[in-house]
């Protein structure tokens, strides 16, 4: 039973998941060699004062916030085409207009930047302010949002289908 609480699917190409599990062998692949570097740091002395040391446990702080991140976004994500939908959702290629103005047009990507590679496309987040204002929206229909520099934004979506990769 749904309960509503479920993030929206990632949609990736077997491109793109490809490319991301290529990412994450590579990062897998060279914990040794951050581990050695830190080591090598570590018997240099004071550890206070050592500027690689600190640079190399940062490295490995990064690498493995990053390892975790690739491990569970290629666990839940679907790869193929993200299904047809009657509203937006994330995973769509939506063409939007602002302000009234229909020669005022965008078109982008709704999804995970992780996406962006692949694409030539934009890619916004469903969770930006943008992509929160146009979620669940439909053809013809006019939303506003506040940007991050605090102006009010109308945009009307004018068109979305599923992203091919």
């Amino acid at each position: 039973m749904s309960t509503g609480n479920e993030a929206p699917a990632t949609w990736l190409s077997q491109d793109a998941y490809d490319r991301l599990q290529a990412e994450l062998d590579e990062h897998i692949a060279n914990r040794p060699v951050i581990a050695a570097e830190i080591n090598a740091r570590r018997e240099e002395g004071d550890l206070k004062e050592n500027g690689g040391y600190h640079a190399a446990r940062e490295e490995q702080g990064k690498a493995e916030g990053r390892i975790r991140y690739l491990q569970e976004l290629l666990r839940t994500a679907k790869v193929g085409t993200a299904p047809t939908a009657d509203a937006v959702s994330p995973g769509m290629v939506v063409t939007i207009y602002f302000d009234d103005d229909t020669d005022d047009t965008e078109t982008f990507l709704l999804g995970s930047r992780e996406i962006a590679a692949t694409t030539d496309l934009t890619v916004y987040s469903p969770e930006s302010a943008l992509g929160k204002a146009i979620l669940g929206g439909r053809a013809g229909q006019t939303c506003t949002y506040t940007a991050p520099s605090g102006a009010d934004i109308k945009v009307t979506v004018v068109s979305f289908e599923p992203f091919s990769g």
